[in-house]
């Protein structure tokens, strides 16, 4: 199981997340994540911290096995593995089960392909408030193994959901969500103006936003920046676009 969650098939087919490193399980137990097993490592045991958290393992999942090092190390993904790895069950969310007060905010992903990016966005999302993140095709899937560690647990906390853009279209219309895209030639952003809810979509550096949004987008914003600069990191972007819009002004 843990072999086939390493690739993106698998976790399509089993609807199953895969958790490295400490930090990220102990996030995950936080929040309360249903696991279905784990993998404990040697290495796991020689911080208190670690002991610790294999007992909370061993009450909170109906599967713990333990391997020596050479098994661990051939099933984990990262360099320096920590000696614990968790198949644990995602939220199970959709563009309907979202909640989203008066002033909601959401970030929309277009095609956002490094998963380093997506994770760091999630947490950022999660940190500003956000309620929401919303993937659609050609980003790196929410259960991406790397998309985990860059979010640090915030996707067990904020909704993350994936969408086309033929169901986007009409949930944003029913939810009177207002949609500002992203664009390196867009006006520059100043605070929300007063707008209610209202989705970011954010994409590759100087792609702007798929045709396919239209008539959907009531503004195309941007980033002031100096003279010469290059375009900005889109999770650095995604960043800077939420403070300036969750900030009240």
């Amino acid at each position: 199981m843990v072999r086939d969650l390493h690739r993106r098939r698998g976790r399509e087919r089993r609807g199953l997340a895969l958790l490295e490193g400490v930090r990220l399980v102990e996030e995950a137990l936080a929040a309360g994540a249903p696991f279905r097993g784990a993998l404990i490592g040697p290495s796991l045991e020689a911080t208190p911290r670690g002991r610790t958290l294999k007992a909370a393992l061993a009450e909170a999942t109906p599967r713990l096995e333990e391997l020596d090092e050479a098994a661990f190390q051939e099933l984990a993904a990262t360099e320096h593995p920590q000696g614990v790895i968790v198949v644990a069950e995602p939220p199970a969310w959709t563009l309907e089960r979202m909640a989203l007060p008066a002033d909601a905010t959401l970030i929309i992903l277009d095609a956002v392909q490094d998963p380093g990016n997506v994770g760091t966005i999630v947490r950022t999302a999660h940190a500003l408030g956000a309620a929401g993140v919303v993937a659609l095709p050609g980003t790196a899937d929410f259960l991406n193994p790397k998309v985990l560690r860059g979010g640090m647990g915030s996707f067990f906390r904020v909704p993350c959901v994936t969408a086309t853009e033929e169901s986007l279209g009409p949930w944003l219309a029913s939810q009177s969500v207002a949609l500002w895209v992203a664009e390196a030639d867009g006006e520059p952003l100043r605070g929300r103006g007063g707008a209610g809810r209202l989705a970011l979509v954010v994409g590759n550096e100087g792609a702007g936003g798929r045709a396919e949004f239209g008539a959907l987008t009531q503004r195309r914003v941007a980033i002031p920046l100096q003279a010469g600069a290059e375009s900005l990191n889109v999770a650095v972007a995604a960043g800077i676009m939420l403070w300036e819009v969750t900030r009240g002004g």
